[in-house]
This record gives C-alpha cells, structure tokens and sequence, in this order.
C-alpha cells in the first residue's frame, strides 16, 4: 500500500528521527560512562522513545481518521441531494489530491445534472408550444370537416373522405395531447393528487367510457373483482392509463372477442389484469411494445400512434407500480399491473 505523503507525515517524520536521535546519543553517553545505572537509565530512554512514538503515531492516525470519516460525510450529502457538498482539500499529499479528483468530478457530475435538466425543460417547452399552437388549426379543421359532412348528403365517395378525414383528425389530436402528457412526465411537472379511490368504480367507469366502441365492433367488455378493494393513487391519470391498455386490446381483437378486466387484492399487493383472446404480440416485438413509437412489422394495425402503452408504463411506474406482459400468438395477451401498498408505519 502506498504511504501517503502530507505536510504532516513530514512533521511526524521529523519528530521519529529527533526522538531516535536523542535515544542513541543518551544511550551511547550512559554506556562510556559505564555506570551501574546505564542500564536502567537505557532502559529509561527506551520506554520513553516508546511513548513518544506511540503518542505521535496515536495522534497521526486520530487526525487520517478524522480527516476520512470528514470526506466519508461529505460524499453521503452528496449522494443524499446535497449538490454543494466538497471535501476539503487545502493541504499537500496523494490524499488531498485525490480528495481535490473526487471534487472535480462532483463538478463534473453537476454540470451534467443541470444541463440534463436545461435540456429536458427545453424539451417540455418546445412540445408544449407546438402542442398549444397545434390546437387552433385542427379546431378549425374540425369544424371545416363538420361543415363538409353536413353538404355531402348523395355523394357516398365524399361521404367516406370526409368520414376518413375525422378519423386522421382524431389521431392528430390524441398524438398531440400524448405528447404533452409524456413530456410533463419526463419533466417532472405533474404532481399527482393521490387518495384512496375504489378500484371497482375506476373499471366501470373505463367499460361505460368503451361500451359504444365495444358495441360497435361486436366485442365484449367483462370485469369481475372484490368491490370493497380501494388503490391509493390520482383517478383521473390512473383511470387513462389502464384506458390505454384496453384500448390496445380492443385494437388488437376481431369481432367476438372478449376483453377481460379483473382486479384483487393481496396482503402487500393491488393487482389489475386486462387480458384478450385476441391475435397476441409477437415474440420479437415484446421487448419493445413499451417503446414510444414503435411500430412492429407484424402488426396489420395501421392506426396506432405508439404511445399509449408508453404513457401507461409511464403513469404506473409513477405510483410505484409495473406491469408486465404475457402474450402467445393467436391466444391471445395478458397485461398485469401490480401496485404496492404502502406499509402504515
């Protein structure tokens, strides 16, 4: 191991080298004087010699100790969100260089923080300006394709382009407004107002809010669940988020099919489970169904956008749950979202 070198290891240097000095030259005196208590008087200037080293070294090591333990507190701030915090490094040595080293990179550490932040509140303000300035024209173009529906009676071609037509609109809009949500997310903008909500309410309210859609395309929502389970979280982000995994199975399953929504309730665990039996994900494109955008080369969905699962992940995770997938070809997906409860202290 390496010595470290300071000004004071050249002082305790020093200080060794005058003490064995002054232990030689008495002990080299008593001993041509050849007296009967040279020994004893040896001896004497030995244990002395002894206590002193023992003092010196005492010292030195109380005050590394010391200087350690000072470092070790400075870098627990730090790590604790104390961005200010340095070790002190006014002296000479390996161990002040190195205490000088780990406060450059706690400067480098926070200039990256803080242009990390800039970069994400560039970021939020630059979506946020396209998506407020988004809004006026495709109002417009709503009522525009509105009045266009209303003068296409005995014209079935334009019937149908108008009718395509709000259906792009519609897409506009909800990419727009997904954006805005992931960008707030990502930012850290949004403060959740959480308080205990009843599970069973949050469902219905998500199979009354697809019934007209279900209904339309001959599928079947069913939910089954403990009407007593209650969830502390935001209803309102909670309740989108789980709309977005059954808007994906409904995406995803042809006439006939069944939606399933079912909840329960563990000691430590609030569960939630939306399954389908319709075409199931395919293998490859699992591990990225909750990447923002991606479109899989095996899907016929040609109307997704890719990011309402994304927006789900995101809003889950954010009241401390996960969801996790299970799907087979043909069989169809499983999607269970597992929230912690938290422990009363």
């Amino acid at each position: 191991m390496r010595i470290l070198v300071n000004r004071k290891i050249k002082r305790l240097f020093l200080c060794v080298l005058l003490a064995v000095t002054v232990f030689i030259a008495v002990s080299a005196f008593f001993l041509l004087l050849k007296t009967e208590y040279a020994i004893f008087c040896v001896t004497a200037a030995a244990v002395l010699l002894a206590c002193s080293l023992f003092a010196l070294m005492y010292r030195y090591f109380r005050d590394q100790s010391r200087i350690m333990n000072d470092a070790i507190d400075q870098i627990r701030e730090y790590i604790d969100g104390n961005r200010n915090a340095r070790i002190e490094c006014d002296d000479e040595g390996d161990l002040y260089r190195l205490f000088h080293e780990v406060n450059t990179l706690v400067t480098i550490l926070n200039a990256h923080a803080e242009n990390e932040e800039r970069a994400k509140t560039f970021m939020k303000d630059t979506i946020s300006d396209i998506s407020h300035q988004l809004k006026t024209p495709l109002a417009a173009l709503n009522i525009y394709n509105g009045l266009l529906q209303e003068e296409v009676d005995g014209h079935p071609e334009l019937r149908e382009f108008t009718s395509l037509s709000e259906q792009e609109l519609d897409r506009i809009e909800t990419l727009v407004q997904n954006l805005l949500k992931i960008t707030r997310l990502d930012a850290g903008t949004i403060v959740f107002e959480k308080s205990p909500e009843n599970v069973s309410d949050m469902m219905s309210y998500i199979e009354r809010h697809f019934a007209c859609r279900a209904e339309q395309e001959g599928k079947s929502l069913i939910l089954s669940g403990d009407e007593e389970v209650e969830l502390f979280c935001d209803r309102s982000w909670l309740t989108e988020a789980i709309s977005n995994i059954v808007k994906n199975a409904l995406d995803h399953t042809a006439a006939g099919a069944e939606i399933r929504i079912t909840w329960r309730a563990f000691a430590s665990v609030v569960q939630i489970i939306v399954s389908d039996d319709g075409s199931g994900i395919h293998p490859e494109d699992l591990p990225y169904i909750f990447k923002r955008f991606y479109r899989s080369r095996f899907s016929k969905d040609k109307q997704g956008i890719g990011l309402g699962l994304p927006l789900a992940k995101a809003v889950i995770e954010e009241h401390n749950g996960t969801v996790e997938v299970n799907s087979t070809l043909g069989v169809g997906t499983t999607f269970t979202v597992n929230f912690l409860i938290p422990t009363k202290s």
